[in-house]
């Protein structure tokens, strides 16, 4: 782990960024298959759409709820697991989220491009945090999270172009 500062910093990571990171991770990559399998299958933005919002809520809540009810926080020190849920289920629908709006537009390619775009942003950002809370040099982080995403994508984009 990165230099963490006082033991109010070191509580603010394990309660808030490691959940936050581990949802935006999980919601980033996790989602990316059922919605590229969605594009591929159906070329429907609106479809995609939907799917892609069901997917991102639907595992917010998981996350959220397995969070809360792993650990009450009190052996591993980790804080409060409502916090620690309420973080990890809005990062997780975020990381889905965010490559699921551009298929709100209704052009397909232009909607395919842009959610591409956003999921390079996600990763990027996925790197940074990893970088600056956990201390994971940024190509070993780059490297974690772009083979994650590339796999999921492309089980996706496999299931749903055949």
């Amino acid at each position: 782990m990165s230099e963490i500062g006082t033991k109010a910093d070191r509580q603010t990571v394990l309660t808030y960024i490691q959940p936050g990171l581990a949802g935006l991770i999980d919601g980033s990559i996790s989602t990316l298959a059922p919605v590229f399998a969605t594009a591929f299958s159906t070329h429907d933005t609106a479809t995609t759409f939907k799917v892609g919002l069901a997917t991102a809520l639907g595992a917010g809540i998981s996350m959220g709820i397995t969070e809360i009810a792993s650990d009450d926080g009190g052996i591993s020190g980790r804080g409060s697991p409502v916090k620690r849920g309420l973080t990890v289920g809005l990062m997780t629908a975020a990381g889905g989220l965010a490559h699921s709006l551009p298929f709100l537009i209704s052009k397909f390619q232009s909607a395919l491009i842009l959610a591409s775009a956003f999921i390079a942003l996600e990763l990027m950002l996925i790197t940074l945090v990893q970088n600056r809370y956990m201390g994971t040099p940024i190509p070993r982080a780059l490297i974690q999270v772009v083979v994650g995403g590339i796999i999921v994508l492309a089980v996706g984009v496999q299931i749903g172009g055949t």
